[in-house]
């Protein structure tokens, strides 16, 4: 799971590009260490979604101490803040940026939760959560904003809950981005930081989903509709008043209707800020000491944020701050040895790492619907189960990238190029 051009009187009413004029370096193309991150954060996700279906003494034994889960999610969204935004900058077009955004996630995003309704209603997995169900057409539209982990609505594949928080800050870099102040994210980064640390725990959760559950998802579609619209084919000043509503709009739902709660809600926002402000310093876009000072507020401020319930319980988890301080280790090591070649096996499984991500919730109740619990299995039996779940799932993605994923960036491609004039 991100400079702009120059900006001239003539330049087609769709295109947005601030001044003053910058250019992205040619280190703004895709790099294969982040390639090779986000085939480490797949993999370390899809084995911790694998523990209670095959290995639940790990997950007896080490899930208090490290949240394998959270710490693959935490190196992707620091891939998604130092990337995404420099992808749109270097486009200098919120159109195309847009295209390439609703093409790159909606197509396979929508075939993983079509997959996973069709297994829900065969019986081969889980059933879906009574809301699901019962409200249908209202859940469909929360999942049609990605935003319905923010709006009280059960995610149909349970990983769907990132994007939620993808979406949220690519909403917010657009806002940036349209009134010209996306040279702050360093800034934005520590602020989040210090909400999470201040006010995150006490910030409530689903206020608005609990008084307000269909009309909050019905305003949230309209608001995301119209301000994306505005933002891709409106004048400047209507660009600017679509960015600053879903900017709102996402700040509303982030601080007092997110499901995780405050405080891990504007963690995730501060650490992607703060992977772009990494961004910005290596490629001298800001000032490098109060630049990495702001930064280094995030993790501590962070961590400290989730560590305090472990300080203040003995009841409390260490595996939340743990994964989190080891996400941020792994990304600055791979940061540190960019410029090292990469492992072809890490770098391809970086490239299908978005289709390994959807599907393997989806492969993983197929084999807990045929082995049935755990405990009851041989430990070998089990390895063997799991090692047939990976190839099934390799191939899978690999299938998924090539016939879903690749066709749709292409077409992105296309749509994306500049208009005649």
């Amino acid at each position: 799971m991100l400079v702009p051009a120059l900006a001239s009187a003539t330049a087609p009413r769709h295109r947005s590009r601030p001044q003053p004029t910058e250019r992205v370096p040619p280190g703004a193309r895709r790099l294969a260490w982040l390639d090779g991150l986000r085939g480490l954060a797949a993999m370390v996700v899809v084995f911790e979604h694998s523990l209670d279906v095959l290995l639940p003494e790990v997950r007896r034994t080490a899930s208090p101490w490290f949240n394998f889960g959270r710490y693959g999610v935490f190196v992707f969204f620091l891939v998604s803040g130092y990337i995404v935004p420099a992808s749109l900058e270097r486009r200098g077009d919120l159109r195309a940026f847009w295209i390439g955004r609703f093409l790159r996630l909606y197509p396979l995003f929508a075939v993983a939760g079509l997959l996973g309704v069709a297994l829900a209603a065969t019986g081969v997995a889980w059933p879906l959560p009574a809301p699901l169900t019962d409200r249908p057409w209202i859940s469909a539209l929360a999942h049609a904003t990605m935003l319905q982990d923010l709006l009280g609505v059960p995610n149909v594949v349970n990983v769907f809950w990132t994007l939620s928080y993808e979406m949220a800050f690519y909403l917010l870099v657009t806002a940036m981005f349209a009134a010209g102040v996306h040279r702050a994210s360093a800034g934005a980064a520590a602020v989040f930081a210090a909400a999470a640390a201040v006010a995150g725990a006490a910030l409530p959760m689903w206020l608005i989903a609990g008084n307000w559950p269909t009309g909050s998802i019905a305003a949230t579609a309209l608001v995301f509709v119209c301000g994306l619209l505005a933002v891709m084919y409106g004048t400047a000043r209507l660009r600017l008043c679509g960015a600053l509503a879903v900017a709102v709009l996402v700040l509303v739902l982030l601080t007092v209707n997110s499901r995780i709660g405050g405080m891990e809600s504007l963690a995730i926002l501060a650490t992607m800020f703060a992977g772009t402000a990494l961004y910005r310093v290596e490629h001298g876009q800001i000032a490098r000491r109060p630049g990495l000072a702001l930064v280094a507020l995030v993790p501590a401020l962070t961590v400290a944020a989730g560590a305090w319930p472990a300080l203040t319980s003995g009841d409390a988890s260490w595996g939340w701050p743990v994964a989190v301080t080891a996400a941020w280790l792994t990304f600055l090591l791979g940061w540190a040895l960019r410029h090292q070649r990469m492992p072809k096996v890490l770098a391809w499984l970086g490239i299908v790492s978005y289709s390994l991500y959807l599907l393997h919730p989806l492969v993983l109740q197929v084999v807990w619907r045929l082995t049935g619990e755990p405990d009851d299995m041989a430990l070998a039996h089990r390895l063997a189960w799991g090692a047939a779940a990976v190839s099934c799932l390799l191939a899978a993605a690999a299938f998924t990238y090539r016939h879903v994923e690749r066709p749709m960036q292409n077409l992105a491609r296309r749509l994306s190029r500049p208009r005649a004039t």
